[in-house]
């Protein structure tokens, strides 16, 4: 298994001078297990990985998202594989709102909003709805299959965490979900043993409580902390951490001191970089 980062933010793309270490592209996580290609979100990360994947098709996609905040989606129009005609592409998600995963994914591409419709994308797209306790088997090309499992996290609207597993390694995607007064135990028994658990830690302890940073408290905004992080990993027994989806206020700078106050809790530990991959 090979799990590399194309977006690492939150929020908003925040490219630039200060983030160029970090990356300023918003949420996107490909997974490679066996021949099958996995996509975590649809942020602008996923321009990238769409122009990497050229090359490649026809191709085969399976993309889960984790909810359909537009951080998370806004990727998807510029989605160069999307277009061609040849390539298959499964898209995951839940009805966390109003409309459902199709439809949100079409209304962001609607006029005024874009010149082109998700109708008019060359590629065949095959929806499917994410429920609980009812894992999705993707074929792993060596006649193994992946399962996938996903879990209900805490954030506005809907969220779900999602875990991999294929031939005895895992990993787990847990993005824009809060902590509360104790450590949610869904994600406990999702993320327990994993071998990576990449994890939502959008702010700093001082950000949330609103003694530092802009903008006041962060509670009920749906993200958590870097100490949260490790909580929970510790609680799980996770093999290692990755901070993720940084906020877009936070620089090079803060996100290294983040990394390093986050490895007095955990010892393994790193905060997500685009281009970093990590081999399983």
């Amino acid at each position: 298994m090979r799990i590399t980062f194309w977006g690492v933010r939150g929020s908003i793309p925040s490219p630039g001078p200060d983030t160029v270490a970090v990356g300023g592209n918003t949420s996107c996580v490909e997974v490679r297990a066996g021949e099958a290609l996995i996509v975590f979100d649809s942020g602008t990360g996923l321009r990238l990985l769409g122009k990497k994947l050229l090359k490649e098709m026809p191709l085969t996609a399976h993309l889960f998202f984790s909810h359909v905040h537009w951080d998370h989606i806004q990727g998807f129009p510029f989605f160069d594989p999307a277009f061609v005609s040849g390539n298959l592409i499964h898209l995951y998600g839940g009805n966390n709102v109003s409309r459902t995963l199709e439809e949100t994914l079409a209304g962001q591409m609607d006029h005024p909003n874009f010149p082109v419709h998700l109708g008019d994308m060359g590629a065949e797209m095959v929806f499917h709805d994410i429920v609980e306790n009812r894992p999705v088997e993707i074929d792993g090309g060596d006649g193994s299959k992946i399962v996938v499992t996903a879990a209900p996290g805490n954030h506005p609207n809907g969220v779900w965490a999602y875990r991999v597993d294929h031939h005895g390694k895992s990993v787990v995607y847990a993005t824009d979900t809060e902590h509360y007064a104790v450590i949610d135990p869904r994600l406990v028994k999702l993320a327990t043993d994993v071998d990576v658990l990449i994890y939502d830690a959008q702010y700093t302890p001082e950000e949330y409580a609103g003694t530092a940073g802009t903008g006041g408290p962060k509670v009920g905004w749906g993200h958590s902390t870097f100490d949260e992080a490790a909580k929970l990993a510790n609680a799980a027994g996770v093999k290692h951490l990755v901070l993720y989806h940084h906020d877009p206020m936070q620089n090079d700078a803060a996100v290294r001191e983040k990394e390093r106050r986050a490895r007095t809790l955990f010892a393994s530990c790193e905060a997500a970089r685009e281009g970093r991959s990590i081999e399983l």
